[in-house]
Formats: structure tokens, C-alpha cells, sequence
């Protein structure tokens, strides 16, 4: 994809969606840090179900830890992986307690030192929470990074830095909520919807019907 066309397909993405956001729920920092950790190889509703609840119960870390892992447990039970997911997140309400106040930090490192906390849930707290310009490639924007030929790598990481490299500046904080929801709705895994997408004018990939 050579700059004239990342400039169209970014004009045209913030065109359709101004101001794209996460569809996770949570009514702050730590909610958000909570939901993301709880969304590993899990849909954003399933997560949204399960938190309403939980959020309500537990809206601080603090609360959180009176909540205990059982409880924790009972209200997250229907996420997949929901046993480990309660382990990483009671012990990261205790760092966060201990080392931080209570308050989610801003910086990657302290971010990435609690666990269960990787670099794509780092990405996604970074830049929704406190508007840094970072990339969080999940499955979809993998996807469509090598798809539409943006930006193409073979591991997250390569995806991530070539993006922030190619996507404009001016694009740069929202670009991450746009290439997901593309993702999510239009360039699908298994099907994606070129006949209804808006950016195809822009990407390098044929569907099969154009080559026959």
C-alpha cells in the first residue's frame, strides 16, 4: 500500500467513525485495565456480560481484593480461561494497591509488570485510557494489516511496528480502534466483505471471484 492510498484508507475510515472507541465496557482506568486482561481469547460481549456484574461488586482494585478469588471467580466463570484470568487479576489489584496507589499507571513497564498484562494489553490501556499513540495488534489488526498490505509481518510485534511507522500521523490515536472494528465487521477471517467495504479501493487484496 504506497502513502497516497494509507492516506485514503485512514480518511476514509475517520470519515465513517470521527470518534471509534472500545467496545469493552468500564467506567474507569482500572475497569478498563480489568476488561482488557479478561478479553484474551474472549469476545468483547462475553466480557461485557460478565463485568457488568463484577463492576458493579468490585469497581476499585481495592474492592476487588475484599471480593476474594472465589468471588472473583463466580462472577467471571463464563469467560474462557476465567480461572487464570482471576489469579492474574486478583494479584494485579495487589500491585496495583501496593505499588501504585490503587491507580493504573502510564508507563509501559509498570504496565507490563503486572500480570497477565502483555504488550497488547499494555497498548490498548496506553492508548484508550490515556490517549498514547500505540498500535495493540490483535488478531483482527494482524489480519488486516498483512491483508490489505498496510502493514504486513509475521508476528504481532513486526505488524505493530511497521504501523506505527506507515499510519499517518494525524490517524495515529485513533488508528488502532478503526483497523479493529474494520476487522471485526468487514475484512472477517474467513469471508471478508470487499463487495461492502469502503477502503477497498486502497488494499492490495484480490477476492477470488475477481480472478476468475
Amino acid at each position: 500500500m504506497k502513502p497516497a492510498q494509507i492516506e485514503l484508507f485512514f480518511q476514509t475510515l475517520q470519515a465513517a467513525n470521527p470518534h471509534p472507541k472500545t467496545e469493552l465496557e468500564y467506567g474507569s482506568d482500572f475497569q478498563l485495565l480489568a476488561a482488557v486482561l479478561l478479553s484474551a481469547q474472549a469476545t468483547d460481549v462475553s466480557v461485557n456480560k460478565a463485568t457488568r456484574g463484577l463492576f458493579a461488586a468490585a469497581p476499585t482494585p481495592q474492592a476487588m481484593l475484599k471480593l476474594g478469588l472465589a468471588g472473583l471467580e463466580s462472577h467471571i466463570k463464563t469467560i474462557g480461561l476465567y480461572r487464570s484470568k482471576a489469579k492474574h487479576l486478583m494479584q494485579t489489584c495487589q500491585l496495583l494497591v501496593d505499588l501504585h496507589g490503587g491507580v493504573v499507571p502510564q508507563d509501559r513497564e509498570a504496565l507490563e509488570a503486572l500480570p497477565g498484562v502483555g504488550r497488547k494489553t499494555a497498548n490498548v490501556v496506553l492508548n484508550t485510557a490515556f490517549g498514547q499513540p500505540t498500535m495493540a495488534v490483535d488478531t483482527h489488526i494482524f489480519r488486516v494489516g498483512n491483508r490489505t498490505g498496510l502493514a504486513k509481518g509475521t508476528t504481532p510485534l513486526q505488524v505493530e511496528l511497521k504501523l506505527l511507522k506507515r499510519v499517518p500521523k494525524p490517524y495515529l490515536q485513533h488508528a488502532h480502534h478503526w483497523l479493529i472494528l474494520h476487522g471485526r465487521y468487514v475484512c472477517t477471517a474467513r469471508q471478508p466483505k470487499c463487495w461492502d467495504c469502503a477502503v477497498a479501493s486502497c488494499c492490495s487484496f484480490k477476492p477470488k471471484a475477481a480472478l476468475n
